[in-house]
């Protein structure tokens, strides 16, 4: 894959703040802030990072994520780091012999996205690598986020769990429709332009006699026609087609003097 990185293109920017509590790799940390800034998330808080903080290996793993590395904040409590929240979730892959409410990833970034429309400040904490959250960062929390994959195997690492996150977040707002044509130089070709395509198409193919019954010529012609239209065809394609059509008209005229 290319890198992906437009300076010249929009940015998005903002949402929740992405609470990492007692992270123990920089290479780790920096693969967070990368996946923060794939999904528009800026603001991480760093709650006792085992190795101290600044750490070159994060810079380095954050691949370009620098406005998310150096505006990091540190905080030595999970307390302080939550503090000017008024909604907090936390991710973890086990159930706890805790009352808590339990809600998906999608879920959790559809309520994150009407919170911090109403202007609330939220955030989603992430535990330690190898153990995850401790129980005591759990009661900071008011909805825990599980994420439902493969019960045998479930783990996931802490970058993935954020880009996880992050990507649930960005699409909760993001209005890119699910399917669309990439027509590159062209366009996508009128309705006109088809239609004219299409009468030349079935004018070619009277003349040939590939309509052998006047019946059924009506319901081989939509057949064709609906063929076509779910290619969705390009400007360009049609202007080929006609192409292709009169190559096999001429073709054909050529054959018949030949035998006369």
């Amino acid at each position: 894959m290319t890198s992906g990185q437009n300076p010249t293109r929009e940015s998005i920017l903002g949402g929740p703040a992405v609470i990492l509590v007692q992270p123990q790799l920089g290479e780790n940390i920096g693969a967070c802030a990368r996946a923060m800034l794939n999904c528009g998330l800026t603001d991480l808080r760093l709650v006792k990072p085992r190795d101290g903080w600044p750490n070159p290996k994060a810079s380095a793993a954050a691949s370009g994520a620098d406005l998310v590395i150096d505006n990091a904040r540190i905080f030595e409590t999970t307390a302080e780091a939550v503090a000017d929240l008024e909604a907090v979730y936390a991710t973890t892959v086990r159930t706890r012999d805790m009352i808590q409410r339990f809600v998906t990833p999608r879920v959790a970034a559809g309520e994150m996205r009407e919170r911090y429309a109403a202007g609330q400040k939220v955030g989603v904490m992430f535990g330690p690598e190898r153990t995850g959250l401790f129980n005591d960062d759990l009661t900071f929390a008011q909805t825990l986020v599980t994420v439902p994959l493969n019960p045998a195997f479930s783990s996931l690492n802490l970058a993935q769990a954020v880009l996880l996150i992050g990507y649930e977040w960005f699409q909760a707002g993001d209005r890119t429709p699910d399917r669309f044509l990439h027509t590159g130089q062209t366009r996508p070709a009128t309705m006109a332009e088809r239609v004219n395509f299409f009468e030349r198409l079935e004018a070619a193919l009277d003349r040939t006699g590939f309509f052998t019954s006047e019946e059924k010529r009506p319901s081989m012609v939509r057949t064709l026609r609906n063929a076509f239209e779910r290619m969705e065809m390009t400007e360009q394609e049609v202007r080929t087609f006609h192409g292709v059509v009169a190559a096999l008209v001429q073709g054909s005229r050529r054959k018949g003097e030949s035998q006369d």
